[in-house]
Protein backbone atom coordinates (compact mmCIF):
# COMPACT_ATOMS: atom_id res chain seq x y z
CA UNK A 1 0.00 0.00 0.00
CA UNK A 2 1.38 3.20 -1.02
CA UNK A 3 1.85 6.41 1.32
CA UNK A 4 1.21 9.20 -1.31
CA UNK A 5 -1.62 10.28 -0.04
CA UNK A 6 0.25 10.98 2.81
CA UNK A 7 3.01 12.57 1.32
CA UNK A 8 0.48 14.50 -1.23
CA UNK A 9 -0.72 16.13 1.72
CA UNK A 10 2.45 17.07 2.60
CA UNK A 11 3.16 19.23 -0.26
CA UNK A 12 -0.07 20.54 0.01
CA UNK A 13 0.91 21.92 3.92
CA UNK A 14 3.80 23.20 2.32
CA UNK A 15 1.97 25.12 -0.64
CA UNK A 16 0.27 26.48 1.46
CA UNK A 17 2.91 27.96 3.83
CA UNK A 18 4.43 29.47 0.71
CA UNK A 19 1.29 30.98 0.12
CA UNK A 20 1.78 33.05 3.03
CA UNK A 21 -2.05 34.79 4.34
CA UNK A 22 -2.98 34.23 0.36
CA UNK A 23 -3.12 36.81 -2.12
CA UNK A 24 -5.37 39.21 -1.15
CA UNK A 25 -3.11 39.36 1.53
CA UNK A 26 0.38 40.00 0.08
CA UNK A 27 -0.93 42.18 -2.40
CA UNK A 28 -1.92 44.27 0.37
CA UNK A 29 1.56 44.08 2.36
CA UNK A 30 2.66 45.16 -0.98
CA UNK A 31 0.28 48.31 -1.51
CA UNK A 32 1.72 49.54 1.84
CA UNK A 33 5.39 49.52 0.37
CA UNK A 34 6.51 46.44 2.92
CA UNK A 35 7.81 43.22 1.52
CA UNK A 36 6.61 39.92 2.69
CA UNK A 37 8.70 38.13 5.18
CA UNK A 38 9.74 35.44 2.83
CA UNK A 39 10.92 38.45 0.39
CA UNK A 40 13.01 39.79 3.73
CA UNK A 41 14.56 36.79 3.77
CA UNK A 42 15.32 36.58 0.24
CA UNK A 43 16.94 39.44 0.33
CA UNK A 44 18.93 38.68 3.33
CA UNK A 45 20.25 35.22 2.96
CA UNK A 46 22.64 33.87 0.27
CA UNK A 47 20.44 32.40 -2.93
CA UNK A 48 19.22 29.22 -2.37
CA UNK A 49 20.83 28.92 0.91
CA UNK A 50 17.64 29.27 3.39
CA UNK A 51 16.48 25.71 5.16
CA UNK A 52 13.69 26.40 6.62
CA UNK A 53 12.73 24.54 9.87
CA UNK A 54 9.03 23.58 10.58
CA UNK A 55 7.84 24.51 7.16
CA UNK A 56 4.10 22.39 7.76
CA UNK A 57 3.87 23.58 11.79
CA UNK A 58 -0.07 24.98 11.55
CA UNK A 59 -3.51 24.60 13.36
CA UNK A 60 -5.40 21.83 11.19
CA UNK A 61 -8.88 21.63 11.43
CA UNK A 62 -10.86 18.79 11.31
CA UNK A 63 -14.67 18.15 11.27
CA UNK A 64 -16.61 15.94 13.08
CA UNK A 65 -15.78 12.98 11.39
CA UNK A 66 -12.08 14.12 12.32
CA UNK A 67 -11.54 14.67 8.69
CA UNK A 68 -9.20 17.58 7.49
CA UNK A 69 -10.89 19.88 6.26
CA UNK A 70 -8.83 23.32 6.48
CA UNK A 71 -5.04 24.05 7.50
CA UNK A 72 -3.66 27.36 8.86
CA UNK A 73 0.11 27.49 8.62
CA UNK A 74 2.18 28.87 11.12
CA UNK A 75 2.41 32.56 10.61
CA UNK A 76 6.34 32.51 11.92
CA UNK A 77 8.84 31.28 9.63
CA UNK A 78 12.27 30.03 10.94
CA UNK A 79 15.33 28.61 9.71
CA UNK A 80 18.94 28.32 8.84
CA UNK A 81 20.63 30.05 6.13
CA UNK A 82 24.00 31.88 5.22
CA UNK A 83 25.14 35.60 4.77
CA UNK A 84 28.66 35.85 3.11
CA UNK A 85 28.45 31.88 3.23
CA UNK A 86 28.16 32.27 7.02
CA UNK A 87 25.86 30.16 8.63
CA UNK A 88 23.17 31.82 11.17
CA UNK A 89 19.32 31.38 12.24
CA UNK A 90 16.81 32.96 10.41
CA UNK A 91 13.03 34.35 11.82
CA UNK A 92 10.35 36.54 11.66
CA UNK A 93 6.53 37.16 11.87
CA UNK A 94 4.76 37.00 9.22
CA UNK A 95 2.48 39.64 9.24
CA UNK A 96 0.25 38.31 6.36
CA UNK A 97 -1.22 35.55 8.72
CA UNK A 98 -3.19 37.27 11.83
CA UNK A 99 -1.36 40.65 11.41
CA UNK A 100 2.04 38.71 12.69
CA UNK A 101 -0.25 38.00 16.12
CA UNK A 102 1.25 34.96 17.18
CA UNK A 103 -0.47 31.72 16.10
CA UNK A 104 0.22 28.75 18.53
CA UNK A 105 2.81 27.19 16.16
CA UNK A 106 3.93 30.51 15.44
CA UNK A 107 4.60 31.33 18.85
CA UNK A 108 6.90 27.83 19.57
CA UNK A 109 8.67 28.69 16.35
CA UNK A 110 9.34 32.41 17.22
CA UNK A 111 10.60 31.10 20.89
CA UNK A 112 12.68 28.18 19.57
CA UNK A 113 14.83 30.58 17.54
CA UNK A 114 16.94 31.87 20.11
CA UNK A 115 17.20 28.10 21.33
CA UNK A 116 18.88 27.23 17.88
CA UNK A 117 21.32 29.93 17.98
CA UNK A 118 22.69 28.83 21.21
CA UNK A 119 22.41 25.09 20.19
CA UNK A 120 24.37 25.76 16.92
CA UNK A 121 26.24 28.60 18.02
CA UNK A 122 25.86 31.13 14.99
CA UNK A 123 24.35 34.31 15.24
CA UNK A 124 20.45 35.15 14.97
CA UNK A 125 18.56 37.78 12.99
CA UNK A 126 14.99 38.41 13.65
CA UNK A 127 13.01 40.22 10.78
CA UNK A 128 10.34 41.50 13.36
CA UNK A 129 6.71 42.53 11.98
CA UNK A 130 4.20 41.05 14.68
CA UNK A 131 1.62 42.58 17.07
CA UNK A 132 2.24 40.60 19.63
CA UNK A 133 -0.24 38.67 21.96
CA UNK A 134 -4.10 39.18 21.02
CA UNK A 135 -6.90 39.45 23.75
CA UNK A 136 -7.92 36.14 22.47
CA UNK A 137 -4.91 34.45 22.53
CA UNK A 138 -3.10 31.84 20.40
CA UNK A 139 -5.90 30.15 19.61
CA UNK A 140 -4.85 26.81 20.67
CA UNK A 141 -6.41 24.44 22.28
CA UNK A 142 -4.37 22.77 25.39
CA UNK A 143 -5.37 21.33 28.07
CA UNK A 144 -4.29 23.92 30.77
CA UNK A 145 -2.95 27.50 30.13
CA UNK A 146 0.61 28.11 30.65
CA UNK A 147 2.31 30.63 33.66
CA UNK A 148 4.58 30.82 35.61
CA UNK A 149 4.64 27.94 37.15
CA UNK A 150 4.11 25.29 34.46
CA UNK A 151 6.37 26.71 31.95
CA UNK A 152 9.53 27.73 31.38
CA UNK A 153 10.62 31.67 30.78
CA UNK A 154 10.43 32.64 27.30
CA UNK A 155 12.70 35.03 27.98
CA UNK A 156 15.89 33.13 29.40
CA UNK A 157 16.77 31.90 26.11
CA UNK A 158 16.39 35.81 25.09
CA UNK A 159 19.03 36.18 27.52
CA UNK A 160 21.67 32.97 26.68
CA UNK A 161 21.55 33.95 23.37
CA UNK A 162 22.66 37.76 23.91
CA UNK A 163 25.29 36.16 26.35
CA UNK A 164 26.04 33.43 23.07
CA UNK A 165 25.99 34.75 20.10
CA UNK A 166 25.43 38.02 18.03
CA UNK A 167 21.96 38.58 17.80
CA UNK A 168 20.69 41.43 15.29
CA UNK A 169 16.89 42.65 14.79
CA UNK A 170 15.03 44.79 12.26
CA UNK A 171 11.58 46.28 12.83
CA UNK A 172 10.51 45.76 9.46
CA UNK A 173 6.50 47.13 10.10
CA UNK A 174 4.82 47.58 12.84
CA UNK A 175 6.17 45.93 16.28
CA UNK A 176 4.21 45.19 19.48
CA UNK A 177 3.79 43.37 22.83
CA UNK A 178 6.41 40.59 23.04
CA UNK A 179 8.21 41.04 19.56
CA UNK A 180 8.94 44.10 20.56
CA UNK A 181 10.84 43.17 23.42
CA UNK A 182 12.58 40.34 21.98
CA UNK A 183 13.90 43.26 19.56
CA UNK A 184 15.59 45.31 22.02
CA UNK A 185 17.37 42.49 23.65
CA UNK A 186 19.67 42.53 20.60
CA UNK A 187 23.48 43.28 19.96
CA UNK A 188 22.78 45.72 17.24
CA UNK A 189 19.14 46.45 16.30
CA UNK A 190 17.70 48.42 13.15
CA UNK A 191 14.16 49.80 12.20
CA UNK A 192 12.76 50.71 9.05
CA UNK A 193 12.60 54.89 8.62
CA UNK A 194 9.64 54.59 5.93
CA UNK A 195 7.36 51.61 7.30
CA UNK A 196 8.54 50.76 11.08
CA UNK A 197 7.23 51.30 14.01
CA UNK A 198 7.99 49.98 17.54
CA UNK A 199 5.66 50.45 20.00
CA UNK A 200 4.19 48.67 24.08
CA UNK A 201 0.53 49.17 22.78
CA UNK A 202 -1.24 50.11 19.77
CA UNK A 203 -2.79 54.11 19.31
CA UNK A 204 -6.11 52.32 20.17
CA UNK A 205 -4.85 50.88 23.35
CA UNK A 206 -3.14 54.22 24.37
CA UNK A 207 -6.24 55.92 23.82
CA UNK A 208 -8.38 53.94 26.22
CA UNK A 209 -5.30 53.43 29.35
CA UNK A 210 -4.11 56.96 28.73
CA UNK A 211 -6.49 59.50 27.14
CA UNK A 212 -3.97 59.84 24.44
CA UNK A 213 -5.10 60.29 21.03
CA UNK A 214 -1.34 59.64 18.86
CA UNK A 215 -0.75 58.08 15.59
CA UNK A 216 1.77 55.34 15.27
CA UNK A 217 4.62 56.99 14.15
CA UNK A 218 4.04 59.97 16.99
CA UNK A 219 4.20 56.68 19.42
CA UNK A 220 6.92 54.93 17.88
CA UNK A 221 8.40 56.07 14.72
CA UNK A 222 11.92 56.18 13.89
CA UNK A 223 12.42 60.00 15.12
CA UNK A 224 11.21 58.64 18.53
CA UNK A 225 13.08 55.48 18.98
CA UNK A 226 16.36 56.43 16.83
CA UNK A 227 16.72 59.47 19.61
CA UNK A 228 15.87 57.51 22.98
CA UNK A 229 17.88 54.56 22.22
CA UNK A 230 15.34 51.80 21.72
CA UNK A 231 16.73 50.96 18.42
CA UNK A 232 20.77 52.03 17.69
CA UNK A 233 20.28 52.86 13.92
CA UNK A 234 17.28 54.01 11.78
CA UNK A 235 17.66 52.62 7.46
CA UNK A 236 15.67 54.34 4.86
CA UNK A 237 13.72 51.26 3.94
CA UNK A 238 13.68 47.48 4.64
CA UNK A 239 16.23 46.73 2.04
CA UNK A 240 18.37 48.78 3.64
CA UNK A 241 17.99 47.20 7.26
CA UNK A 242 19.00 44.21 5.60
CA UNK A 243 22.05 45.96 3.95
CA UNK A 244 23.00 47.28 7.73
CA UNK A 245 22.24 43.79 9.21
CA UNK A 246 24.86 42.59 6.95
CA UNK A 247 27.59 44.60 7.62
CA UNK A 248 26.75 44.23 11.17
CA UNK A 249 27.88 40.72 10.99
CA UNK A 250 30.85 40.94 9.17
CA UNK A 251 32.55 42.24 12.02
CA UNK A 252 31.08 39.52 14.42
CA UNK A 253 32.31 36.07 15.22
CA UNK A 254 29.68 33.06 14.95
CA UNK A 255 29.84 33.31 18.78
CA UNK A 256 31.73 33.93 22.04
CA UNK A 257 34.23 31.30 21.37
CA UNK A 258 35.06 32.36 18.11
CA UNK A 259 37.51 35.53 17.23
CA UNK A 260 36.18 37.96 14.73
CA UNK A 261 36.86 36.79 11.07
CA UNK A 262 39.77 39.00 9.85
CA UNK A 263 39.96 40.54 6.32
CA UNK A 264 42.51 41.20 4.00
CA UNK A 265 43.55 44.52 4.05
CA UNK A 266 44.82 46.73 1.12
CA UNK A 267 44.99 49.89 3.30
CA UNK A 268 48.74 50.79 4.49
CA UNK A 269 49.10 50.00 7.90
CA UNK A 270 52.22 52.65 7.87
CA UNK A 271 49.63 55.36 6.37
CA UNK A 272 49.84 58.87 7.88
CA UNK A 273 47.20 60.93 7.34
CA UNK A 274 48.38 64.41 7.01
CA UNK A 275 44.50 65.84 8.10
CA UNK A 276 45.71 64.88 11.97
CA UNK A 277 48.26 67.32 12.20
CA UNK A 278 45.80 69.91 12.43
CA UNK A 279 42.25 68.83 13.21
CA UNK A 280 42.10 69.67 16.73
CA UNK A 281 41.96 73.34 16.60
CA UNK A 282 44.61 75.15 19.16
CA UNK A 283 41.65 77.16 20.86
CA UNK A 284 40.37 74.74 23.63
CA UNK A 285 37.20 76.42 23.01
CA UNK A 286 36.78 75.40 19.38
CA UNK A 287 35.30 72.10 18.37
CA UNK A 288 36.73 69.91 15.92
CA UNK A 289 35.63 66.90 14.07
CA UNK A 290 35.67 63.57 15.69
CA UNK A 291 34.45 61.52 13.18
CA UNK A 292 37.15 62.91 11.03
CA UNK A 293 39.82 61.45 13.55
CA UNK A 294 38.22 58.20 12.77
CA UNK A 295 37.86 58.29 9.11
CA UNK A 296 41.68 58.95 9.28
CA UNK A 297 43.00 56.38 11.56
CA UNK A 298 40.80 52.89 10.76
CA UNK A 299 40.64 51.54 7.61
CA UNK A 300 39.06 52.76 4.47
CA UNK A 301 35.62 53.18 4.82
CA UNK A 302 35.78 50.71 7.78
CA UNK A 303 33.60 52.44 10.25
CA UNK A 304 30.39 51.22 11.30
CA UNK A 305 28.56 53.61 13.62
CA UNK A 306 25.76 52.57 16.37
CA UNK A 307 23.50 54.60 17.74
CA UNK A 308 24.37 58.07 16.12
CA UNK A 309 21.20 59.63 17.23
CA UNK A 310 21.04 58.66 21.04
CA UNK A 311 23.54 59.53 23.71
CA UNK A 312 24.93 62.20 20.98
CA UNK A 313 27.77 63.14 23.04
CA UNK A 314 29.88 59.97 22.56
CA UNK A 315 30.72 58.10 19.07
CA UNK A 316 30.57 54.13 19.03
CA UNK A 317 30.91 52.04 16.25
CA UNK A 318 32.99 49.07 14.53
CA UNK A 319 35.41 49.09 12.51
CA UNK A 320 38.59 47.45 11.01
CA UNK A 321 42.38 48.17 11.94
CA UNK A 322 44.45 46.18 9.27
CA UNK A 323 41.82 44.34 8.58
CA UNK A 324 40.59 42.84 12.49
CA UNK A 325 37.44 43.97 13.85
CA UNK A 326 37.71 46.69 16.90
CA UNK A 327 35.42 48.63 18.87
CA UNK A 328 36.15 52.20 18.89
CA UNK A 329 34.71 55.15 20.76
CA UNK A 330 35.47 58.84 20.95
CA UNK A 331 33.49 61.44 22.37
CA UNK A 332 31.70 64.08 19.93
CA UNK A 333 33.00 67.63 21.24
CA UNK A 334 30.03 69.28 18.99
CA UNK A 335 27.42 67.90 21.01
CA UNK A 336 27.67 69.31 24.99
CA UNK A 337 31.39 69.74 24.61
CA UNK A 338 31.79 65.81 24.44
CA UNK A 339 30.50 65.93 28.14
CA UNK A 340 29.38 62.23 29.55
CA UNK A 341 25.75 62.52 29.50
CA UNK A 342 23.07 59.83 31.59
CA UNK A 343 22.20 58.05 28.28
CA UNK A 344 25.93 58.61 26.73
CA UNK A 345 26.79 56.71 29.62
CA UNK A 346 24.51 53.66 29.11
CA UNK A 347 25.07 54.25 25.40
CA UNK A 348 29.06 53.51 26.01
CA UNK A 349 28.38 50.69 28.92
CA UNK A 350 26.23 48.73 26.40
CA UNK A 351 29.48 49.30 23.70
CA UNK A 352 31.84 48.12 26.17
CA UNK A 353 29.27 45.38 27.27
CA UNK A 354 29.63 44.11 23.37
CA UNK A 355 33.00 44.26 22.75
CA UNK A 356 33.89 42.23 26.01
CA UNK A 357 31.14 39.48 25.10
CA UNK A 358 32.87 38.68 21.79
CA UNK A 359 36.58 40.06 22.89
CA UNK A 360 36.33 42.96 20.35
CA UNK A 361 39.78 45.09 21.38
CA UNK A 362 38.36 48.34 22.49
CA UNK A 363 40.37 51.61 21.12
CA UNK A 364 39.09 55.37 22.40
CA UNK A 365 39.61 58.43 21.09
CA UNK A 366 39.60 60.77 24.34
CA UNK A 367 38.23 64.25 24.28
CA UNK A 368 36.07 63.78 27.61
CA UNK A 369 35.43 67.10 29.77
CA UNK A 370 33.75 65.12 32.33
CA UNK A 371 30.36 64.41 33.42
CA UNK A 372 27.52 66.77 32.33
CA UNK A 373 26.40 69.08 34.65
CA UNK A 374 23.71 71.20 35.56
CA UNK A 375 19.73 70.58 37.09
CA UNK A 376 19.02 68.30 33.97
CA UNK A 377 21.83 66.29 34.04
CA UNK A 378 20.88 65.85 38.11
CA UNK A 379 17.15 65.01 37.37
CA UNK A 380 18.79 62.26 35.28
CA UNK A 381 20.66 60.77 37.42
CA UNK A 382 23.92 61.67 35.17
CA UNK A 383 26.16 60.50 38.06
CA UNK A 384 24.67 57.06 38.50
CA UNK A 385 24.87 55.75 34.97
CA UNK A 386 28.17 58.03 34.54
CA UNK A 387 29.63 55.34 37.63
CA UNK A 388 28.04 52.43 36.30
CA UNK A 389 29.94 53.31 33.11
CA UNK A 390 33.41 53.51 34.67
CA UNK A 391 32.65 50.53 36.88
CA UNK A 392 32.15 48.64 33.44
CA UNK A 393 35.83 49.81 31.58
CA UNK A 394 37.23 48.48 35.11
CA UNK A 395 35.61 45.05 34.92
CA UNK A 396 36.71 44.71 31.14
CA UNK A 397 39.18 42.04 30.12
CA UNK A 398 39.78 42.79 26.88
CA UNK A 399 42.55 44.83 25.28
CA UNK A 400 42.21 48.28 25.59
CA UNK A 401 44.08 51.08 23.95
CA UNK A 402 43.48 54.95 24.44
CA UNK A 403 44.39 58.17 22.43
CA UNK A 404 44.11 61.38 24.51
CA UNK A 405 43.02 63.42 21.57
CA UNK A 406 42.26 66.62 23.75
CA UNK A 407 40.74 66.65 27.15
CA UNK A 408 40.74 63.99 29.61
CA UNK A 409 38.76 65.42 33.09
CA UNK A 410 37.08 64.17 35.94
CA UNK A 411 35.69 60.72 36.95
CA UNK A 412 34.18 60.44 33.90
CA UNK A 413 37.84 59.96 31.75
CA UNK A 414 38.33 56.42 34.22
CA UNK A 415 35.35 54.89 31.47
CA UNK A 416 37.80 55.32 28.70
CA UNK A 417 41.00 53.35 29.70
CA UNK A 418 40.05 49.72 30.53
CA UNK A 419 42.29 47.81 32.92
CA UNK A 420 46.17 48.04 31.77
CA UNK A 421 45.51 50.20 28.59
CA UNK A 422 47.72 51.29 25.93
CA UNK A 423 47.86 54.97 26.51
CA UNK A 424 49.02 57.46 23.75
CA UNK A 425 48.89 60.97 23.56
CA UNK A 426 48.77 63.89 20.94
CA UNK A 427 50.46 66.91 21.43
CA UNK A 428 46.95 68.39 22.02
CA UNK A 429 46.36 66.43 24.75
CA UNK A 430 45.19 67.91 27.85
CA UNK A 431 44.55 66.15 31.46
CA UNK A 432 43.77 66.42 35.55
CA UNK A 433 40.70 66.32 37.74
CA UNK A 434 38.71 68.90 35.81
CA UNK A 435 38.85 71.56 32.77
CA UNK A 436 41.04 74.55 33.52
CA UNK A 437 37.82 76.92 32.98
CA UNK A 438 36.04 75.29 35.42
CA UNK A 439 38.65 75.04 37.83
CA UNK A 440 40.04 78.48 38.02
CA UNK A 441 36.20 79.60 38.34
CA UNK A 442 35.93 77.95 41.68
CA UNK A 443 39.72 77.68 43.01
CA UNK A 444 40.28 81.40 42.49
CA UNK A 445 36.89 83.10 42.40
CA UNK A 446 38.03 85.77 45.45
CA UNK A 447 41.23 86.21 43.50
CA UNK A 448 39.60 86.63 40.58
CA UNK A 449 36.73 89.51 41.71
CA UNK A 450 39.23 91.22 43.63
CA UNK A 451 41.33 91.90 40.65
CA UNK A 452 41.34 95.04 38.69
CA UNK A 453 40.41 93.59 35.45
CA UNK A 454 38.69 90.09 36.21
CA UNK A 455 38.23 88.81 33.10
CA UNK A 456 42.39 89.35 32.86
CA UNK A 457 43.22 87.83 35.52
CA UNK A 458 41.08 84.25 34.58
CA UNK A 459 42.84 84.07 31.58
CA UNK A 460 45.73 84.84 33.03
CA UNK A 461 45.15 81.93 35.41
CA UNK A 462 43.83 79.50 32.84
CA UNK A 463 46.80 80.08 30.97
CA UNK A 464 49.29 79.13 33.88
CA UNK A 465 47.35 76.13 34.72
CA UNK A 466 46.79 74.97 31.01
CA UNK A 467 50.32 74.71 31.39
CA UNK A 468 50.43 71.64 33.78
CA UNK A 469 47.93 69.85 32.17
CA UNK A 470 50.20 69.46 29.48
CA UNK A 471 51.12 66.15 28.16
CA UNK A 472 54.69 66.85 27.89
CA UNK A 473 55.05 66.30 31.93
CA UNK A 474 53.05 62.83 31.72
CA UNK A 475 55.11 61.52 28.99
CA UNK A 476 58.27 62.39 31.05
CA UNK A 477 57.09 60.73 34.31
CA UNK A 478 55.13 57.35 31.54
CA UNK A 479 51.77 58.38 32.86
CA UNK A 480 51.32 57.67 29.24
CA UNK A 481 53.12 55.08 27.39
CA UNK A 482 53.95 57.47 24.40
CA UNK A 483 53.46 61.08 23.15
CA UNK A 484 53.25 61.30 19.31
CA UNK A 485 52.92 62.97 15.77
CA UNK A 486 48.92 62.68 15.58
CA UNK A 487 49.99 61.35 12.33
CA UNK A 488 51.27 58.57 13.52
CA UNK A 489 48.44 57.15 15.24
CA UNK A 490 47.46 54.47 12.95
CA UNK A 491 51.03 52.88 12.51
CA UNK A 492 50.96 52.84 16.60
CA UNK A 493 47.44 51.43 16.71
CA UNK A 494 48.42 48.81 14.23
CA UNK A 495 51.74 47.94 15.92
CA UNK A 496 49.84 47.43 19.33
CA UNK A 497 46.93 45.59 18.18
CA UNK A 498 49.63 42.64 16.41
CA UNK A 499 50.89 42.70 19.94
CA UNK A 500 47.99 42.12 21.68
CA UNK A 501 46.71 39.62 18.86
CA UNK A 502 48.12 36.64 20.60
CA UNK A 503 46.40 37.35 23.79
CA UNK A 504 42.56 37.29 22.35
CA UNK A 505 41.91 33.33 22.40
CA UNK A 506 42.96 33.10 25.97
CA UNK A 507 39.73 35.48 26.54
CA UNK A 508 37.26 33.63 24.71
CA UNK A 509 34.20 32.21 26.43
CA UNK A 510 31.54 33.35 28.91
CA UNK A 511 31.99 37.11 29.80
CA UNK A 512 31.83 38.08 33.59
CA UNK A 513 28.95 40.21 32.90
CA UNK A 514 26.57 39.63 29.64
CA UNK A 515 25.28 42.37 27.54
CA UNK A 516 21.98 44.00 29.27
CA UNK A 517 19.29 46.01 26.63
Amino acid sequence: MSWKPEVDEIERRRALALGQGGEAAVAKQHSQNRLTLRERVDHLLDAGSFEELGPVAGTPVHNEAGDLVSYDPANFILGFGKVAGRRIIVGGEDFTMRGGSPSAAGLRKSVYAEDLAVQYKIPLVRLHEGAGGSVGGTGGKGASLPGPVNAPSRFRSVAQAMATVPVATAAMGAVAGLPAGRLVASHFSVMSKSTAQIITAGPAVVERAMGEKKTKDELGGWKVHTKNGTVDNGAEDEVACIDEIKRFLSYMPDNINQLAPVLACDDPINRCDASLLDVVPRDRRVAFEMRAVVKAVFDKDSFFEMGKGYGRSQITGLARLNGQTVGVWGNDCKFLAGSMTADGAHKARRFMELCEAFTLPIITLVDEPGFMIGSQAEKEATIRHGTSAVLTAAMTTVPWAAVMVRRSFGVAQAAHYGPEAYVLAWPSAESGPLPVEGGVAVAFRREIEAAPDPDAKRRELEEMLAAKQSPFPRAEALSVHDLIDPRETRPELCKWLARVQPLLPDLLGPSAFAIRP
